[in-house]
C-alpha cells in the first residue's frame, strides 16, 4: 500500500508523471485540477463557484477543496493507496490530509517533487494551450500561479521536507526521462524507508 503526493510548480508535468508513477504503483492518481476541470464544464455548483477562481488562476477555497477530497479519499478503489495531484497546496491542507488519513488509519509514504527552470515551465504551459486551447493557459495567468505556488505551495514542500518525506525530482527535458528518474528515485526512497 502506497500512499503518495506529487507537487510542482505550473506547467511541471505533475499530471504526466502522476499517470505514469500511479501505473508503475498501480494505485489510481486522484486529479484536484482534473474534478475541478470536469465540475466547470459541466457547470455543477461546485464547478461553477470554482470557475471565478481557476479563471483568475486562483486557488479554489480550502473548504471547497477539503470536501471533494475527503469524499474522494473515502472511496473504496483508493484504500489499497493512491497518488494525489494538485493537493495539499497550502499549509492548512497539509494538515487537513493529515487528519483525513489519520481518521482511516492511514498515512502519507512519500511526496515527489518536480523541478525545473522558470522558463521550460513557461514554454510548456504556451505548447498546452495551443494543443488543448485551454484558456486558462494565459501567460499572465501562468505568471500569477507561478506566484502562488512560490508564495504557498512551496511551504507545503517544506513542511514535508521538514518530515523527511520528500523526493525532489529533476523535471527538466523529456517526460519518459523524467518518468524514469521519478520512479527509480521513488523505489529507492521507498525501499529505504521498509527497511530496518
Amino acid at each position: 500500500m502506497t500512499r503518495m503526493l506529487i507537487i510542482g510548480p505550473p506547467g511541471s508535468g505533475k499530471g504526466t508523471q502522476a499517470e505514469h508513477i500511479a501505473r508503475h504503483f498501480s494505485i489510481p492518481t486522484v486529479s484536484t485540477g482534473e474534478i475541478f476541470r470536469t465540475n466547470v464544464s459541466q457547470e455543477t455548483q461546485l464547478g461553477v463557484e470554482a470557475a471565478k477562481y481557476l479563471d483568475d488562476g486562483a486557488f479554489v477555497p480550502d473548504q471547497l477543496t477539503n470536501a471533494l477530497v475527503k469524499d474522494r479519499l473515502l472511496d473504496a478503489d483508493l484504500q489499497p493507496g493512491f497518488l494525489l495531484d494538485g493537493y495539499p497546496r497550502t499549509a492548512p491542507q497539509v494538515m487537513e490530509l493529515d487528519n483525513i488519513l489519520a481518521s482511516q488509519g492511514h498515512r502519507l509514504d512519500a511526496v515527489v517533487e518536480l523541478r525545473a527552470p522558470d522558463s521550460e515551465l513557461e514554454q510548456r504551459m504556451l505548447q498546452r494551450a495551443k494543443e488543448q486551447g485551454r484558456k486558462d493557459d494565459t501567460i499572465e495567468v501562468f505568471r500569477h500561479r507561478l506566484d502562488l505556488y512560490n508564495r504557498e505551495t512551496h511551504e507545503v514542500v517544506a513542511v514535508y521536507a521538514g518530515r523527511g518525506m520528500v523526493v525532489s525530482v529533476d523535471g527538466s527535458g523529456d517526460p519518459g526521462d523524467i518518468t524514469t528518474r521519478a520512479i527509480a528515485a521513488l523505489e529507492k526512497f521507498l525501499a529505504a524507508r521498509v527497511t530496518p
